[in-house]
């Protein structure tokens, strides 16, 4: 498939997968924690300055942020049950299993959005494009750590992202539909969750890491 928007998303993959690789190889945890603020301000802005502007011109504000709305509360939702849905909200370092899940999920919503979102323009795809750099990075680092083999740690790297490619083939599909304005705000809702709880996930160490201290 030659499409210009569903090659972007094959591109979006590969290019997570080779940092991810750059992660597995040269990880050091704590480096790669500061690539996760990059990323969720990255996301966001996706979902401030790209999607929600582009449905709402088609819907309204009201309809777009009460989609994007539900859409933030399933990633929370999921999240609270135990499944990280990206590499910076990992509460563990070694729940490489429901990290892997997580990721592939925020992969696939990356594929679709990336293909999907036909009004906005060349700027929302670099931004998605460069999202996927820390992304990389960071799940590499986290699945060295986690599954302590190269080998596998690059696996499940590819497992979490191939999603990416999926996700762009299925936007490609119904990109002219109407009612895709209603998906792309659920799109912009989980880009919220994920911007918001990397910047979240990157400080709250800081003070984890101090209380236990104060009990010695």
């Amino acid at each position: 498939m030659d499409d210009p928007s569903f090659l972007r998303s094959v591109l979006a993959a590969g290019l997570a997968l080779a940092f991810a690789l750059a992660g597995v190889l040269f990880s050091g945890g704590r480096r790669a924690r500061y690539l996760v603020p990059v990323s969720g301000c990255l996301l966001a802005s996706v979902a401030l300055f790209g999607l929600l502007p582009e449905v709402a011109g088609d819907i309204g504000w009201v309809l777009s942020l009460l989609v994007a709305a539900v859409g933030y509360g399933l990633l929370e939702a999921i999240d609270r049950a135990g499944v990280p849905v990206c590499p910076s909200c990992s509460h563990s370092h070694g729940l490489s299993g429901p990290l892997v899940i997580g990721t592939a999920l925020h992969s696939f919503v990356d594929g679709w959005g990336m293909t999907a979102a036909h009004g906005a323009g060349q700027a929302l795809t670099a931004v998605l494009l460069l999202h996927k750099i820390p992304e990389g990075l960071a799940l590499g680092a986290i699945l060295r750590m986690s599954a302590q083999k190269r080998g596998r740690a690059l696996l499940l790297a590819i497992v979490a992202e191939s999603p990416t490619i999926i996700g762009g083939w299925i936007g490609l599909r119904v990109a002219q539909a109407n009612w895709l304005d209603y998906p792309l705000s659920l799109v912009a809702g989980a880009y919220l969750f994920l911007g918001l709880h990397a910047v979240r996930a990157w400080m709250q160490p800081v003070h984890a890491h101090r209380e236990p201290h104060a009990h010695h």
